[in-house]
């Protein structure tokens, strides 16, 4: 309804938005099956749940996903709530919200209906249960939920909220999951049991922290169709030869103060010096070596952006052993640009200008590393407190600060020419020097 209200001598006219179309559209922001699941964590994690259960239940045309928790829950008006396009609720320094939109958009970006069952109390057997129908909404145009009818899902889910207070959410309608022809056939069987492969490793590499017990008190348990998933470490901290160099840390101004980021990079072991070519293989990534390394950007301990050098510098076979994290949370937001599906950063100006040199420095350690001449991390000249004379650095400090030097000029594949050129003419300098 159309409503036309005069304030002072002005004149306005409210035109709320199209709940047919504006829903639609917003299907339509970013997120694939793994990433929306990921978004459903979210708030399981934002709700103190120690164990997240998500489950594909293939039933053809009517097959369904479920998300439980065992978090604090909500009460029937938080539900009303939680359930509204942005959510009317402010967000801390370390929750993973941002918009108030993904328990919504999140589901509902795979499948046209979702429903959320909850219980607040864990004393008083209290649940409180909607759903949203996109159905519906088009057909009425209007913004509403609703209870939600009768299903095999909403059954399980009361069920299992009897005894405990957590979180339920439960995606059908599935016309972005299954095909449109045959959903009862083999394939659409396949298609979700590959889909629960996929999320189970994409939830394994965000939420990594949180399965090691590293964001907080206590750990998380996550398990995809029964089975429990471990935590993907991008950085290899349990293997022996791994190389972690020391953090550092910036500072970045905003308009309402200022936030800390920091930087650490890691030279991971050559295939040769890993415990075991099964651990090699794993934390090749989804995406193989090449195209793994870079940085891995965090907010508030999940990771939101891996792999790529945000282009700081370009891929290279021969520093595939650097990868680095850059932590920040979320009072850096609107200077990091995050979106809405929590899935892409653009880093500031001001932070690429500070990152720049210690990238090119632990790509010049993983390239020397690559090459097995087993390099070590370069550090400033030291001052004597007596003469106060520059100490010399040793020599292979010297040829890690020219490579480090080298690349981020851009001239990396001059200085590989020169290294040849010098090991072919001068062994014992080149050796002297740490190249080849």
């Amino acid at each position: 309804m159309r409503r036309h209200v005069q304030r002072n001598t002005r004149h306005w006219h409210e035109l709320p938005p199209s709940a047919a179309r504006l829903t639609n559209s917003l299907r339509d922001i970013g997120h694939d099956f793994p990433t929306a699941i990921a978004d459903l964590v979210d708030n399981s994690v934002a709700a103190g749940a120690n164990r997240v259960d998500v489950d594909l239940k293939f039933e053809g045309s009517h097959s369904y996903v479920v998300v439980n928790d065992d978090g604090s829950g909500m009460t029937a008006g938080e539900l009303r709530e939680a359930l509204r396009f942005g959510t009317r609720r402010e967000y801390g320094v370390g929750d993973l919200g941002r918009y108030g939109l993904g328990l919504k958009t999140a589901p509902l970006s795979q499948g046209r209906r979702v429903t959320v069952v909850t219980r607040r109390s864990p004393t008083r057997a209290v649940i409180a249960a909607l759903a949203l129908d996109l159905d519906l909404i088009e057909e009425y145009d209007e913004w509403f939920v609703l209870e939600p009818e009768q299903s095999e899902g909403l059954q399980q889910a009361t069920q299992r909220l009897r005894h405990t207070s957590g979180t339920c959410v439960i995606l059908d309608k599935l016309d972005r999951v299954l095909p449109e022809r045959r959903p009862s056939g083999g394939w659409a069987r396949r298609r979700l049991a590959l889909l629960a492969e996929r999320t189970a490793m994409h939830l394994s590499m965000v939420f990594h922290r949180f399965l090691e017990g590293k964001a907080g008190e206590g750990s998380l348990t996550i398990t995809v169709n029964g089975e429990e998933i471990k935590a993907w470490n991008p950085f290899a901290e349990d293997e022996e030869e791994t190389q972690t160099l020391d953090m550092q840390e910036f500072e970045l101004n905003t308009n309402s103060g200022s936030g800390l980021v920091r930087f650490r990079g890691h030279v991971l072991p050559p295939r040769d010096a890993f415990s075991s070519l099964a651990a090699f293989e794993r934390l090749s990534g989804p995406q193989k070596w090449n195209r793994q390394q870079g940085l891995y950007i965090y907010r508030g301990n999940r990771l939101v952006q891996w792999g790529g050098w945000n282009g700081l510098r370009s891929l290279d076979e021969h520093t595939k052993l650097a990868r680095a994290s850059l932590d920040f949370h979320a009072d850096l937001d609107d200077l990091f640009r995050i979106n809405v599906a929590k899935m892409r950063v653009l880093l500031p100006a001001e932070l690429k200008s500070m990152i720049e040199r210690p990238i090119h420095e632990l790509c010049a350690l993983a390239d020397e590393r690559y090459r097995g001449s087993g390099g070590r991390r370069a550090h400033n000249n030291e001052v004597t407190d007596d003469s106060r004379n520059i100490v010399p650095p040793p020599a292979s400090h010297v040829g890690l600060a020219i490579k480090a030097a080298a690349m981020e000029l851009g001239y990396g594949h001059a200085l590989r020419e020169i290294e040849a050129l010098l090991s072919e003419r001068d062994p014992a300098v080149a050796k002297y020097l740490g190249f080849r």
